[in-house]
């Protein structure tokens, strides 16, 4: 602080934190103020929304009775200042700043502090994107008190190691600081957010038939496998991809904070607390564009690919999405990651997810249907399949048809199993998967392996090894898909608790590659 009294000339610190990608970095909120000619200026690369700071902060001081007696110049610098500073976040520490710095904030120790919020002109303050990160960010740097919107509090208390202080007013925020009201810091626990997150209501005993589907869903979700639907309309498709939420295992506390930074970058909705505490499941319409579902913009954000992190995306008509937002997904389905450059910057987004896709076999959807006639010519067929290109086909480990289940039969069948009893098998093999994987970076479940480790895993005998080369080659397949057959038979292995892979997990894991095998091979 500098100058001699009162509203003269004072310069006031606090800190904030910038949102890049899915994480923070800090930012130095300096607050000159003067006796001048009601001036008031904002430095250090701010966006629009920043610079409209100056119009709503005065306004909020005088609804509040904070106003300055004497006509003030203001500078606010913000630092770094090579850093590009974005939205209406940095409306609370500039307004503190400024009170420090006209001598209304008595605390002496605002270093120990960090403030965001946007204001609104009434001095109320309101929620603001990326809390998570920033609070995570302001504890690293030893803040020990983080100042947040009573909309944001119970996302940020989720962090331990900072208090965390829900404020709704301006006012409320000078009486906290000066000592003369006491908030209690709000405090969640992230154990007990996970372990009460409710089921999903959709369960798998609604489903009537389709034991094959049923299967190849239970592998996929199993081992982490990539999975296509393929069968005519009404066959129950998306009805099978829906109960998929319920087998899911329960989300452990470091994934559900990876996913709820992504979330609370993005600004979604997410649960009452503010806390992701289930798997997530997304499901874009076909009509998205590329950067909806990879994400970028001018402001890059996470698309649907990251907000699916650790959970589910579900493409419902797979073939109807745009041909150029489909082949973006090579990339996240390989690396488990989006990297989006701009001028500006470079943004590393999250994208770990389990891909679940469903389409028809043909433009009317009836093709190779044993009960309904085809319309379509040949030609009309292989254009349509061919709107998912090959390369992204192959990096699909299983391929599924899912034929029609005739109505005749619906009344006399039974019931399959519950999601219950599937979950529990699914939760099995994941433990066997995460006891072999432990220590291993970025490695969860099988389908995360390394492709050089998967003979090792697998544990083939020189005969099966010899039978699979062979049946490769005359498949014509490619050595992604080789590697994507080894995981899927890990799995199946693991599913039924065997330490080696055999024949038979090779056998059903090519059955599972329905758009690469021919459908009268056999396995020799």
């Amino acid at each position: 602080m500098v100058g001699g009294g009162k509203d003269l000339q004072m310069l006031a610190k606090c800190y904030s934190a910038a949102v890049s990608g899915v994480d923070a970095q800090t930012v130095e909120i300096e607050v000159y103020s003067s006796i001048g000619t009601s001036s008031f200026a904002i430095v250090g690369l701010p966006d629009q929304a920043v610079k409209e700071a100056k119009d709503r902060i005065p306004t909020a001081l005088k609804s509040q009775g904070l106003e300055s007696s004497k006509e003030l110049d203001v500078t606010v610098n913000l630092a770094p200042a090579d850093v590009k500073k974005e939205g209406p976040v940095y409306d609370l520490p500039i307004a503190v700043g400024l009170l420090r710095a006209m001598g209304r904030v008595h605390n002496e120790e605002l270093d120990g502090y960090a403030f965001a919020g946007e204001l609104a002109l009434s001095g109320e303050i309101r929620r603001v994107k990326g809390i998570l990160p920033m609070t995570m960010e302001m504890r690293r740097i030893g803040r020990h008190t983080m100042l947040v919107p009573e909309e944001n509090a119970e996302e940020a208390s989720v962090v331990e190691g900072i208090d965390v202080i829900p404020v709704r007013t301006l006012q409320e925020t000078v009486q906290f600081l000066n000592g003369d009201r006491i908030i209690e810091p709000r405090r969640t626990n992230l154990a007990d957010l996970v372990r009460g997150a409710a089921d999903s209501g959709d369960d798998f005993s609604d489903v009537k038939g389709q034991f094959a589907a049923r299967r190849a869903i239970e592998i996929a979700v199993a081992g982490g496998h990539n999975i296509l639907l393929i069968g005519s309309p009404g066959s129950g498709k998306t009805m099978l991809a829906r109960r998929i939420p319920s087998i899911l295992p329960p989300i452990t506390v470091e994934e559900a904070l990876e996913v709820s930074r992504i979330h609370s970058v993005a600004g979604r909705d997410k649960s009452t607390c503010g806390f992701v505490t289930r798997r997530p499941f997304r499901a874009p319409h076909h009509t998205v564009s590329s950067i909806g579902l990879l994400g970028g913009g001018a402001r890059p954000v996470p698309g649907e690919v990251s907000l699916a992190h650790r959970g589910v995306l579900f493409l419902d008509e797979f073939a109807e999405f745009p041909r150029q937002a489909l082949e973006v997904l090579r990339q996240p389905l390989e690396d488990g990651h989006v990297g989006v450059s701009r001028a500006a910057a470079a943004h590393d987004f999250p994208s770990r997810f389990m891909l679940v896709a469903a389409m028809n076999p043909c433009p009317c959807g009836y093709y190779n249907d044993p009960e309904r006639h085809c319309r379509c010519s040949q030609s009309a067929v292989i254009k349509y399949q061919s709107r998912v290109s090959g390369p992204l086909i192959d990096r699909i480990d299983i391929q599924i048809e899912v034929p029609p289940v005739k109505v005749v039969n619906l009344p006399s069948m039974e019931k399959g199993e519950s999601s219950a009893i599937i979950r529990e098998r699914v939760m099995a093999a994941r433990a066997v998967q995460a006891a072999r994987y432990r220590g291993i970076n970025g490695v969860y479940t099988n389908a995360d392996a390394k492709g050089a480790d998967l003979p090792d895993l697998c544990r083939l005998s020189s005969a099966d090894c010899e039978r699979l080369v062979r049946m490769i080659g005359r498949l014509g397949l490619s050595a992604r898909a080789y590697d994507k057959v080894l995981r899927i038979a890990r799995t199946c292995a693991d599913l039924e608790g065997k330490e080696a892979v055999e024949s038979s997990h090779l056998m059903d894991a090519l059955q599972m590659r329905n758009l690469d095998r021919d459908h009268n091979s056999c396995w020799i």
